[in-house]
């Protein structure tokens, strides 16, 4: 079975996946959505667990193996970050939202050296927006930033353009297409489904997926 496969099974056997098609959830951007994909629950399951972080670590060693730091991006990619740097034993951080009003004021934390090759740690890619904005951060500190890793991406054109505009490529262990077509396979939602949701991923701003 392909990787993208395996870790859609695992993200729907954890209900780590959410379909809403009849009543879209609502982004932080005011995009409706049929899906939401929470994958801080996969944290919780040492199997899932265990596939995800050796799936990030192979993705690593197969398109980044010059790789010296791994930087999650905060919150959700923290944890992946740090797990994957422990199997491939390299150093790892993370990059903040926004940097500390106290202390040292940090926006990146973890020992960066500028120059050093670094892989950016995502939990999914939807517009692309925030893991760009820690592209920049990282960038501005000196890193070579060589790509991303993300567990999971909508595939979004927008994420696409936005990604392609900034230099950086991102390779996900699953993407939307997969996750909705295992998900009909396997009874989660229905086949008639599949095209709705395809809909909404080919273009979020028309709504009329929404009536099926």
């Amino acid at each position: 079975m392909s990787t993208k496969r395996t870790i859609a099974k695992d993200l729907l056997s954890i209900g780590a996946v959410f379909f809403r098609p009849d009543e879209p959830f609502t982004w932080a951007s005011g995009i409706k959505s049929p899906v939401y994909c929470d994958n801080r629950l996969t944290l919780s399951s040492p199997i899932v667990r265990e596939d995800i972080e050796r799936g990030l670590a192979k993705k690593i060693m197969e398109e980044f193996p010059e790789a010296q730091v791994l930087m999650g991006t905060s919150t959700a990619g923290i944890a992946h970050a740090a797990i994957t740097g422990y199997i491939l034993d390299i150093p790892m951080g993370y990059v903040r939202g926004g940097a500390k009003d106290h202390g040292r004021q940090n926006q990146i934390e973890g020992k960066l050296e500028p120059g050093q090759k670094v892989v950016v740690v995502e939990d999914l890619i939807s517009t692309g927006g925030s893991v760009i904005d820690v592209v920049n951060v990282l960038r501005s500190a000196g890193a070579d930033v060589l790509g991303i890793v993300s567990i999971f991406t909508y595939g979004m054109q927008k994420s696409i353009d936005r990604l392609k505009e900034a230099g950086v490529v991102n390779f996900s262990l699953t993407d939307f297409d997969t996750v909705a077509e295992v998900a009909a396979e396997e009874g989660y939602i229905q086949p008639e489904d599949v095209a709705r949701l395809k809909k909404f991923r080919d273009d979020p701003s028309d709504e009329s997926w929404i009536r099926g």
